[in-house]
């Protein structure tokens, strides 16, 4: 999991646990990541954290290789990008600074880490990478004018490696989500792990958004 937190991070760590799977957790700060971990110990869920930040490769890679001493092969990378520091800025406010940083932190963390990813999975013929979005990836809003050129960005990116990877027998994921994920909620994180778990296993769409718009979005389906 590149991109940990306590919210949808922790809620897809808990969903993947309780189905077989051994978390591994990308985060910059070891503290943070030590805590999740103990927490998930506590359900049952065997869990690492990798501190590290995804935009510097060297950082990246050793992390990785780490993932791979200690469990052998990475059968599946979620990818939830993030802002950091930078608020979202209206297309009018948007400026090279509104941009950048997260541009940084979200495509060139994610190109970062599916190109040290998918050389294995392409071997093996067989792996996952799952990336989320915000709903500005999906539907232009002016008062998103910088997220949505990244996360649109990002999504094109997503579906390019779709197109390229799914003959290798490696499935690609893209879950744009709402920006109000929080808990006693309709969009309380571990229903949407859930929503994004059933993606994973489907595997009969691409993408899909959280809470779903069939009739408005456009689901590019796998064939």
């Amino acid at each position: 999991m590149f991109g940990a937190g306590p919210g949808l991070g922790f809620s897809l760590a808990k969903t993947f646990g309780r189905h077989g799977f051994c978390i591994a957790m990308v985060l910059r700060t070891q503290e943070k990541l030590d805590q999740y971990a103990v927490e998930l110990s506590e359900l049952g869920i065997e869990a690492r954290g990798f501190a590290n930040d995804i935009t510097n490769k060297m950082e990246l890679t050793r992390a990785v290789q780490q993932m791979k001493n200690i469990y052998g092969t990475i059968d599946v990378v979620e990818f939830s990008p993030h802002s950091g520091s930078v608020s979202v800025t209206s297309v009018l406010d948007t400026t090279e600074e509104a941009v950048l940083p997260i541009f940084n932190n979200v495509v060139i963390g994610a190109i970062n880490t599916a190109r040290l990813i998918i050389p294995d999975m392409m071997e093996r013929g067989e792996g996952a990478l799952l990336f989320a979005s915000d709903l500005s990836a999906m539907s232009p809003t002016p008062m998103s004018g910088n997220s949505g050129i990244i996360m649109s960005g990002l999504r094109n990116y997503i579906l390019n490696l779709h197109q390229s990877l799914h003959p290798h027998g490696v499935f690609v994921g893209h879950l744009s989500i709402s920006p109000l994920i929080k808990r006693g909620t309709g969009f309380d994180p571990d229903q949407v792990a859930e929503a994004w778990y059933h993606l994973y296993v489907q595997r009969e769409a691409v993408e899909d958004t959280y809470p779903p718009r069939e009739k408005n979005i456009f689901r590019l389906s796998i064939r």
